[in-house]
């Protein structure tokens, strides 16, 4: 792999927009050239066979059936809104028509 420069630095800090500090343009240069030596170590592990995955541990959702239950505070919940009416709750308009 080729040495990463100061100017590689100062090239990728202008395409990203970042208004890096002359004095860091040696520390990032000398942690890029690392990170950039590791994805090439990362290269030569041998991955055939090995499915490929967008995360490390698989996520699996959990969902219950959507059932609807009677409530026994149905009555008293609509009673507490500020406003009630009929069976529903009566909010303020946000939406300009």
């Amino acid at each position: 792999m080729s040495k990463i420069t100061a100017d590689d630095v100062r090239k990728v800090a202008k395409l990203a927009r970042l208004d890096l500090p002359e004095a860091k343009i040696a520390t990032y240069t000398g942690q890029l050239e690392r990170i950039l030596d590791y994805v090439a170590h990362l290269e030569t592990v041998d991955t055939e066979g090995v499915p490929a995955t967008t995360r490390a541990v698989e996520v699996v959702n959990v969902c219950r059936e959507d059932m609807v239950t009677p409530t026994e505070v149905r009555e008293e919940l609509l009673n507490e809104a500020p406003q009630r009416e009929g069976d529903f709750i009566r909010v303020p308009k946000i939406v300009a028509s």
